[in-house]
């Protein structure tokens, strides 16, 4: 046999240790890992030089914008910036220009996506106006749902209790999870309104507004709701304390609920948001030094089960409004998150199998990407190699998103994604793009 990729002198993670090996790669298969001389020929033989090869990694909240909103980032730049970052699988968000919400708006996101996406590519829908198209979005291919709590986004009314409960369960019976961003709406908008009463409109007013008990609020509320559904329940991007201990509760009541939370909500808190001032602007907030240490205990816990970029660029213009109510919330993460984690494995908070278990292994698992988060025979060659000692400083005019700002703009770290193979096809090498447009594949839920 005759293989088409042997990647040779690497480590790999294994079953939960670093070891030595070479893995071999036929189509876009793995077919075999082992010692170097136990290796099927190849025409292509890739000296990894010692490096560390991980499962692709998996970004399970990134918003690619493109259709109406291309101007922010289209299909192309959004997953130049995954594969840059050593993403293989990134699954995008449902609040785009039209809103993905039914069947035929999500077959058209698809179709405008095929010829563009550099690596694979699922995609979250938000809820139609009516409970049974639920069906028709899920046969269309949708890996699960949406739902924002701060703002009317897609069909479903979201001040209405005995709506959602119908949504929910139709969503489980159907074998689906929904995601939320939990904020409370209404305790939101009069805080928002009083404050802007008063005239104010800086950075301090949006952390007044988006006080702990607007996400505690919504998160609560959703778990009475699930309680009766069923559904499993997925938070988005926790922020506080309270929000994350109602959701360890609920967890150990035993309602089926998973959680993530991003870089810059364990990286970041409100002194980074005064400094980097309207560029830090995001829902949920970043929040004081007590917060933060928190979200690292639920990590270390493991009661964070996956970690994600939240990826939501927008233009320097956007950003830099002049009041912080007319700012586009949202910080680009897909060519920042890797490093940041990988510079914590550095300092000692995260270990290379937290990085893969919250990134690759657990996003994978709950989202029903079958043959992906694990480096196995028969698993998909999506790999992920990165270099642990790589020291290099965030640089913005080298990102490839479109989005050429970040909060951690000249921050050294420590570690980085060198190669990506999406489907055994080298993506990434070196930072460079070396593949053409179209090489990634829309994923559906196994």
């Amino acid at each position: 046999m005759i293989v088409d990729l042997v990647l040779t002198n690497t480590k790999a993670y294994l079953n939960g240790a670093v070891v030595e090996c070479s893995i071999a790669v036929e189509g876009k298969k793995i077919v075999k890992i082992g010692k170097e001389t136990n290796m099927p020929k190849t025409d292509v033989r890739a000296d990894l030089k010692g490096l560390l090869v991980l499962p692709g990694l998996v970004d399970a909240h990134v918003h690619l914008r493109d259709e109406g909103k291309a101007y922010k980032e289209d299909f192309y730049s959004g997953t130049a910036a995954a594969a840059a970052g050593g993403f293989t699988t990134v699954l995008d968000m449902p609040n785009n220009n039209p809103v993905t919400m039914s069947s035929e708006t999500l077959r058209n996101r698809m179709e405008t996506a095929e010829g563009k996406i550099l690596v694979n590519v699922g995609f979250f829908s938000a809820f139609p106006y009516e409970v049974q198209r639920i069906g028709g979005i899920v046969e269309a291919g949708a890996v699960a749902f949406k739902l924002f709590m701060a703002e009317q986004i897609g069909g479903l009314n979201i001040g209405d209790d005995a709506a959602l409960l119908v949504a929910f369960q139709t969503v489980n019976k159907l074998g689906r999870l929904t995601a939320v961003h939990a904020e409370d709406r209404t305790a939101l908008r009069k805080s928002e309104d009083e404050l802007k009463h008063l005239g104010r409109n800086d950075v301090d007013a949006f952390l007044k507004a988006h006080v702990e008990s607007v996400e505690t609020k919504a998160v609560n509320r959703l778990l009475r709701i699930d309680r009766e559904a069923g559904m499993h329940l997925h938070f988005c991007h926790v922020s506080t304390p309270s929000g994350l201990e109602a959701i360890v509760d609920a967890k150990k009541a035993g309602l089926p609920v998973t959680c993530e939370v991003t870089p810059h909500h364990l990286l970041l808190s409100t002194e980074d948001l005064r400094r980097a001032g309207t560029l830090a602007v995001t829902m949920p907030p970043v929040r004081s030094r007590e917060h933060t240490e928190a979200l690292w205990e639920g990590v270390r816990n493991g009661w964070v089960d996956i970690i994600a970029s939240d990826h939501a660029p927008h233009t320097l213009e956007e950003k830099e409004a002049e009041s912080v109510w007319a700012v586009k919330v949202g910080i680009p993460g897909l060519e920042t998150t890797l490093p940041l984690l990988l510079t914590e494995v550095k300092h000692g908070r995260l270990s290379v199998g937290d990085v893969v278990r919250l990134v690759a292994e657990k996003p994978s698992e709950m989202f029903g990407l079958e043959g992906k988060g694990v480096l196995k025979s028969g698993y998909s060659a999506d790999l992920t190699v990165v270099d642990l000692d790589k020291r290099h400083r965030v640089d913005v005019a080298g990102f490839r998103s479109k989005a050429k700002y970040s909060p951690f703009e000249g921050k050294m770290l420590t570690g980085k994604a060198v190669r990506t193979y999406v489907n055994g096809q080298l993506v990434m090498d070196d930072g460079q793009i070396v593949a053409k447009p179209g090489c990634g594949e829309i994923v559906r839920r196994a």
